[in-house]
């Protein structure tokens, strides 16, 4: 098909095509891109946000607004599923009532030297691939191009690999590397590791999004009771949060895919055995006195033998 009657199947398509070009590109692919305020499109892509959120993006955000990141996934965030298994993912939460981002301001960003990964690679799209017998990720780039950038028509060209350093790209990606891994990894699995109950999307979601109820659950009893960290390497883990999340993908993997991260301490299988136990002995008890309890209810206005059920007699 040549290229005269692609563009006249696109204009006769019911729906509009997708402004990301379907060609896998290397980082030494030149471009032609500048965003500036003079821009005629400025802020327009801010108008209109759908912006998913890496663990590094929200671990600068959070610093930088000087929230726990309980309180910035609450303010900033909305949850999403990024499988059908249910894998926990987050977007940024636009303006209430509208669609653009709560960091937009005439003037650009409000928090452009902290904005996330997706907001640097604009116009630029990371692919990231695993396949299942792999063990990396590959990587290729492609360009969106949508019709109200004007950015394109700049004349200033450099390679996808000198946009993303001019970007600050590089530095996000190193720092997302083992968490974008692990989501192809868990993504590239599928149904050779079954449905995950929802109690490892809630370690999920914690370990990767909410940094500072991780540092807790590290820093509880239970958890060293469990495993055994070095005391030098807890030191790292409860002062320093770009550590802290890359042990949590570590540990992600250990509890998820049984890869081996961390020694459980003598004993801490059996000791974990019997809490399960004795919290399914409680479970059980509790049952059985409300099933005792509704029994009593059930039959509590039933007339009894020898009693009347029409009222007394003289």
């Amino acid at each position: 098909m040549d290229e005269s009657q692609f563009k006249n199947l696109a204009d006769e398509a019911p729906f509009e095509l997708s402004p990301v070009s379907p060609n896998m590109l290397s980082g030494n692919k030149v471009i032609q891109f500048r965003c500036h305020k003079d821009v005629g499109c400025w802020n327009a892509c801010c108008a209109n946000i759908d912006i998913t959120l890496t663990p590094y993006d929200i671990l600068r955000l959070k610093n930088r607004l000087e929230m726990s990141s309980g309180e910035f996934l609450k303010a900033y965030t909305v949850p999403y599923e990024m499988d059908q298994d249910g894998m926990p993912g987050v977007k940024f939460r636009p303006v209430d009532g509208g669609t653009a981002c709560q960091f937009m301001r005439p003037e650009g960003c409000a928090v452009y030297e902290d904005r996330p990964t997706a907001c640097r690679y604009y116009p630029v799209a990371l692919l990231s691939m695993r396949n299942q017998e792999e063990f990396v990720d590959r990587t290729s780039y492609a360009l969106v191009e949508e019709k109200h950038c004007l950015g394109h028509k700049e004349p200033r060209s450099l390679t996808i690999d000198e946009y993303r350093q001019e970007q600050g790209v590089d530095v996000y990606d190193e720092k997302g590397r083992g968490w974008r891994q692990m989501v192809l990894k868990r993504k590239s699995a599928g149904p050779g590791i079954g449905k995950p109950p929802e109690i490892s999307n809630q370690l999920f979601f914690m370990a990767s999004y909410d940094v500072d109820r991780f540092r807790a659950f590290v820093a509880s009893d239970s958890f060293n009771r469990t495993y055994d960290v070095p005391v030098e390497v807890m030191s790292v883990l409860l002062t320093d949060d770009e550590a802290l999340i890359e042990f949590g993908y570590n540990f992600l993997k250990h509890v998820l895919f049984n890869e081996k991260f961390l020694e459980e301490r003598d004993g801490a299988y059996e000791e974990r055995m019997e809490r399960l136990k004795a919290r399914a002995e409680v479970m059980k008890a509790e049952y059985l006195a409300n099933r005792d309890k509704l029994e009593e209810e059930k039959y509590s206005d039933t007339p009894r033998a020898g009693d009347c059920a029409c009222g007394s007699k003289d």
